[in-house]
């Protein structure tokens, strides 16, 4: 009886959740079971979570097939009513120790085949916290769950809950676990990550999470943030991109698009010109600042005009690291129910974006050229900048070591150094 196979569609926040989901397992001795840990974004993702539970099983005929995660969670009878699905468990019971309890048993009764409560009760963060997942040289560290908006293209909400925040100093004793293990850099990561703190007691920002980290843990030599709303983004963190350098120059921002109207359709909270006078401010205080963006391509209604206004926010937010989405209809979702855009124009949009974002990275790397960078090496052969750029080098590096290197050259969408 071999021990469980995991597969993870989807986002960081699965990744690490599957971490945990292999250590509670491990831990109730489960065997011979497929977990398959999936993806709600768009109708896409679960498409190709049900042909991965199909190509699993026949991979694995007689092991049991269990799936989580936030289709699971959103569409629990969609996978229920698969031959191939042994059992259905949601987001939250995929976190709890009594769930692989039950799991593990050699029978799964009728009645437990499907464990997907709802999800909007839920008020607590998972309580399984893990210490040390990622690559040898950065960790992440989930510090937020769930979402309180609801855009009228996503879903996510329903798969995740409400915004549920990880109290500061469970964070902050974490990330120094992490230190001490070797870590030289660690990342934030959350679904909507500047909600952290808005249910906690007194209501603290993001900033103040940071800063408390930055302070706390002075021998952790980088933070890294994964995506930010901008308009959330309060005054400690700004102050923090002026003034900690150990906090690294480079932002993901969830912009979506960049025209007012269609914004207001998406039932976003901030205007285009809220995202330039963002990343201007950002850039005033920290030059080296570089920012990645998610951008949905072909949003219902979406005219060459409008389409034109996120061509343009490109450049106007100076932004590196291009997310495209091409708009898919997610059943559910307000937008699904607004006049579609033809798919041979989302396709064309989709790739002028991505164009236009290839150019972008094209003029930040020959941007770099004789600079001197601190390079966290992510494996022998390649590290990242602060910026997130990825450098090759000729003679191999520890993994995990902060490099100091002058920038050579450019090999693709790579530097060399």
């Amino acid at each position: 009886m071999s021990a469980p196979k995991f597969t993870t569609l989807g986002c960081r926040l699965n990744a690490y959740e599957t971490e945990a989901m292999k250590e509670l397992s491990a831990q109730v001795g489960m065997r011979n079971a497929v977990i398959v840990n999936t993806c709600a974004v768009t109708s896409e993702a679960v498409r190709k979570a049900r042909q991965e539970i199909r190509r699993l099983r026949r991979e694995n005929p007689d092991a049991r097939v269990i799936v989580t995660g936030c289709a699971a969670q959103t569409e629990p009878e969609t996978f229920a009513r698969m031959d191939e699905v042994d059992a259905v468990i949601g987001n939250t019971e995929k976190m709890q120790p009594e769930t692989w309890k039950g799991l593990a048993a050699d029978f799964i009764g009728e009645t437990e085949t499907v464990q997907v409560d709802d999800i909007m009760s839920v008020t607590e963060t998972a309580g399984h916290l893990i210490d040390g997942f990622g690559t040898r040289s950065r960790a992440y560290v989930q510090v937020q769950n769930g979402c309180d908006h609801r855009c009228t293209f996503c879903i996510i909400p329903y798969g995740r809950g409400n915004s549920r925040s990880v109290p500061a100093g469970v964070v902050v004793d974490q990330i120094k676990r992490l230190v001490d293990k070797g870590y030289n850099e660690v990342v934030l990561t959350g679904v909507d990550l500047t909600s952290w703190g808005a249910d906690l007691p007194a209501e603290p920002k993001l900033g103040d999470l940071v800063m408390r980290i930055l302070k706390l843990v002075s021998d952790l030599p980088r933070l890294r943030i994964s995506s930010i709303d901008s308009i959330e983004v309060d005054e400690n963190l700004m102050q923090a991109i002026a003034t900690e350098p150990r906090l690294m120059p480079h932002l993901h921002l969830s912009l979506q698009h960049g025209d007012d109207l269609i914004l207001k359709r998406m039932k976003r909270r901030h205007l285009r010109d809220d995202a330039i006078r963002f990343a201007e401010e950002a850039r005033r205080l920290r030059p080296e600042m570089t920012f990645g963006a998610d951008i949905i391509a072909g949003f219902p209604t979406e005219t060459d005009a409008h389409f034109e206004n996120s061509l343009k926010l490109v450049e106007e937010c100076n932004l590196t690291w291009l997310h495209v989405f091409p708009y898919s209809p997610r059943p559910g979702t307000p937008a699904a129910r607004m006049p579609q855009v033809d798919g041979k124009v989302i396709k064309h949009r989709a790739a002028c974006l991505r164009a236009s974002g290839a150019s972008q990275v094209d003029s930040h790397l020959q941007a770099q050229l004789g600079k001197t960078h601190q390079i966290l090496m992510e494996s022998p052969h390649m590290g990242r900048t602060e910026q997130f750029t990825e450098v090759d080098f000729s003679t191999p590096k520890r993994e995990g070591e902060i490099v100091t290197a002058a920038i050579l050259g450019q090999n693709g969408n790579r530097l060399t150094a």
